[in-house]
């Protein structure tokens, strides 16, 4: 009887591996749960529980009762401006995600191209994301508000000349593809994003960048393969391009939604601070209801949106 010898079986170095990387993201992470920790959710908590409350100081003393949804209600129904602007808010957003994924995908695909100065154009469509940030629309502003009282005769002419000219150009292409046939709901909606185009650009630079990224990121195998085939670069767009970067389509639709609900220039976010910053009858607490109405109504747009793109976004195996 022959006793076989089992060969020692070598650990896998991939679980290791694995292992190390998992620990290098949570050390990476760290930081922030921290702060989620020891910082966030008690300010979360105390927010959640304002906005239930009514606090009132006597004799100074701190007093909290508990008023249940009444500044739910207040916020929803007593207050017709904030209801009005959401409603408002959610119809520009119904009309600026589109405009703003389909530009920033159309620069993305030209700026992916070999060309002469793409670096310099890259940097010229990501610039308005710098000087919209921080302290330079501070200080933007500011500059703005200050010059606003000394602007002279020319000026306010040259305004106006600028104003017409966009609006005979908005008409000029409503004529044009109305002649050609198309609805007046598009042709509507073209002539409204002819009219927002700077407001557009500015708010796409991101977007650009992400396509690029998700662009870059296709191997030029495939498309040496669709050249054999005899494909036409319009077939490539649509069978190879567009289904690559459509992971890219649902970050950026995510990204402009959050984006535009938490901007600057948002009017419910400016209706909501300035509620807050009244302070009369209560106005605090209502505006805290307010501030947590419209986080639900961002979780539910977000949520919408992820669940109809994600039907369609294919993701690429790497086996």
């Amino acid at each position: 009887m022959t006793n076989e010898v089992k060969a020692p079986v070598k650990k896998k170095k991939i679980a290791s591996l694995d292992r190390a990387k998992a620990r290098a993201g949570w050390l990476f992470v760290m930081p922030f749960i921290v702060g989620l920790v020891l910082i966030y959710i008690p300010i979360i908590y105390e927010s959640i529980l304002y906005s239930f409350c009514n606090y009132t100081i006597q004799d100074g003393v701190v007093l909290k009762e508990f008023v249940g949804w009444h500044n739910y209600s207040e916020a929803l129904f007593g207050s017709a401006d904030f209801t009005q602007t959401l409603i408002t808010g959610l119809q520009e957003m119904v009309f600026d995600i589109p405009a703003i994924l389909l530009f920033s995908l159309f620069i993305a695909v030209i700026l992916n191209q070999k060309m002469v100065g793409r670096a310099a154009f890259r940097a010229i469509f990501f610039l308005p994301v710098v000087i919209s940030t921080g302290m330079m629309e501070s200080i933007m502003t500011t500059s703005f508000n200050n010059s606003s009282g000394s602007v002279d005769l020319g000026m306010e002419e040259n305004a106006t000349e600028k104003l017409e000219s966009t609006m005979a150009l908005e008409q000029l292409l409503a004529n044009i593809f109305s002649n050609l046939g198309f609805g007046v709901g598009l042709v509507e909606y073209i002539a409204g994003a002819v009219a927002s185009i700077s407001s557009i650009i500015n708010r796409s630079g991101v977007q650009i960048l992400i396509f690029l990224a998700g662009l870059q990121s296709v191997s030029p195998a495939i498309y040496e393969s669709c050249q054999i085939d005899g494909a036409t670069s319009w077939e490539t767009f649509w069978k190879i391009t567009f289904p690559m970067v459509s992971p890219m389509i649902l970050v950026n639709a995510v990204y402009t939604i959050i984006d535009s609900f938490t901007t600057d220039s948002n009017t419910v976010m400016g209706v909501i601070t300035k509620m807050y910053t009244d302070a009369v009858d209560g106005a605090k607490h209502i505006s805290a209801a307010m501030g947590w109405m419209y986080f639900m109504v961002v979780l539910l747009v977000v949520g919408l949106v992820a669940a109809m793109f994600s039907a369609y976004v294919f993701y690429q195996r790497r086996d």
